[in-house]
Order: C-alpha cells, then structure tokens, then sequence
C-alpha cells in the first residue's frame, strides 16, 4: 500500500469541496508553466488588432520555455498564477467536489450501479455551473498569460486586482465573461474527460483487483484521464484561449474566432498547442487527482470521532 489506506466512513461533501480546490492550487503549482506555455503557443499567429505582439517566435514545449525564460525572465513561467489559483479555489472545488453528490442526484434510486449517462450528465452539470462562477479568474489569468510577450509599455494591467477594475471599466462587466460559452463547452468535455475517465478507470482497475486502492492506481487513471481529455479538448481550448485575450472588437463572437483561426491556420490550428496541452492535462491530472484522494482521507483521519 503507498499512501493513506481508504477509510471506513466515507468523507463528507463539504471535505470532497474543500479537498478539491486545495488539490487543484497543488496541481496549478506544479505544471502553471506548462499552461503557461500552452497559451503562448495557442495565441502565436494571430492576427492582432493593434499588432502589438512581439516577433519572438516559439518553439515546441521546452523551446517556449527556454525562450520565455532567456527573454522575459524565470517569473514570466508563473505570470497570472493569483488568479490561477484564485480560480482552482472555486473552479475545482465545485466541478470536482461537488461531481460524486451530482452523480448521485442524478441516480436512481435503487440502481446498483451508475450508467454512463448518468456520470456524463453530472460531470457536464458541474462542468458549466464552475464556468459560470470562475469564468473572471479565467479570464485575467490567460491574459497575463498572454501579456508577457508583450513589451513593458504594452502590457495592459499592473496586477491581478488592476486587471479585473480595468476589464470591467473598459469592456463592461461583460468583459469579464467574456468566452463564457466556449469554456462553459470545452470544461464539460474536459470534466466528462477528465472525471467519468478517471472514475471509469479507477472502478475497472478495482473490479479487475489489479490495483489496490491506492496511489499507484490514482495515477494511472488520472494520466488515463489527462489524455482523453486532452484528445477531445483541444479544438474547444484553443478557440476559447484566442477569444479571450482578443482585442475589444476583435472577434464579433467565438464562433467568429474560430472561422478566423480555421481561415488563417486550417484545421491544424485546433489542435496548436496540442503537446504542452497534454503535458499539462496529463501532468495536473496526475498530481491533482493523487493530492485530492489524499487530502480527503487526511481530512477524514483529523476528523474528531
């Protein structure tokens, strides 16, 4: 057995909530530049309105690292890591603790197992309700994401707090929604990804007693996880990174965003980013899903008899 052994009493509601959103600042902790990364992939090519993007061309995962490293410095890898983690806070919390009490609801009473549909529906529940609560925290964090390859004179907001009272006095309160739809879309794929894989995979791992339960059988289902919901992600992810950070006026929605991207790019562009994409996914998924079986059992154990 590695790691805490499964407890008696399952935990609570409000410690799979709480157990989320700390799981999730883990993960963001540990792979933020990889995401980092990703974006700046995601947005490299497009056309701009100003242009005010810098020449500086990426290459592949590690060569987008070293050049953000060598040009901007060690601390434009976590560039918008408050409001990442401000987001992982709400974000997870509700899309992943809130996901086995949907499942549940959505159940039958009486049903020994849980269909397919029934784990789909509820991960694509607390998918869109999470959008809909953290879509602000996405929004500016993809912007400073964003804003390093820009020059210092460029650069929009001062801060994390500058850049909320900025979108909104500028864009509207709008502004800070902006790309609800296309996230609210691509975080239901992502959490029917990502959940009904992990929590399919876990169960057959189990029922097939080829693992314990225990770490090693959350990190093969969690990397399981991370690629599927890479896979089916992607398209849905880029569209939604370049619709975010655009220019007021840029795009007139996301649907314009992504003819503009598959005129200027083909189908192909969907899938930019793709590698860092999955060595994000991939890699958050496993840490986060391991601290989040952990923390809950943690949290079960220090709860007074």
């Amino acid at each position: 057995m590695v790691g805490l052994k499964p407890p008696e009493v399952p935990p609570t509601a409000a410690m799979k909530f709480v157990s989320a959103g700390m799981a999730g600042c883990i993960a963001d902790l540990c792979t933020f530049p990889l995401d980092t990364a990703k974006v700046r992939l995601q947005i490299q090519g497009e056309v701009r309105i100003p242009r005010t993007i810098s020449s500086v061309e990426y290459r592949g995962v590690l060569g987008t690292l070293s050049t953000m490293v060598r040009t901007e410095g060690a601390r434009s890898l976590y560039s918008g890591l408050a409001a990442g983690l401000q987001r992982q806070m709400s974000f997870a919390s509700i899309r992943i603790g809130l996901y086995d009490s949907v499942k549940q609801l959505y159940t039958p009473k009486g049903a020994e197992n849980t269909g397919m549909a029934t784990r789909l529906l509820a991960g694509c529940t607390t998918g869109a309700v999470a959008v809909a609560c953290a879509q602000p925290t996405d929004v500016v964090k993809v912007r400073f994401q964003a804003s390093g390859a820009l020059s210092d004179s460029a650069r929009r907001y001062s801060g994390t707090v500058d850049a909320y009272r900025t979108i909104a006095r500028e864009e509207g309160v709008r502004g800070l929604w902006r790309g609800t739809l296309p996230n609210i879309a691509r975080n239901a794929i992502i959490n029917c990804g990502e959940l009904v894989t992990y929590d399919l995979l876990k169960d057959a791992l189990l029922r097939a007693q080829l693992m314990t339960d225990n770490i090693p059988c959350h990190f093969v289902a969690a990397f399981g996880a991370g690629f599927c919901a890479t896979v089916v992600a992607s398209p849905v992810d880029v569209v939604k990174t370049r619709y975010m950070n655009a220019s007021p006026g840029q795009y007139r929605n996301a649907l314009s965003c992504l003819l503009a991207l598959l005129m200027q790019e083909g189908p192909a562009g969907l899938y930019k980013g793709f590698v860092p994409s999955f060595l994000r996914l991939g890699s958050w998924n496993v840490v986060m899903f391991v601290s989040y079986e952990q923390l809950q059992r943690t949290m079960v154990l220090a709860r007074p008899a």
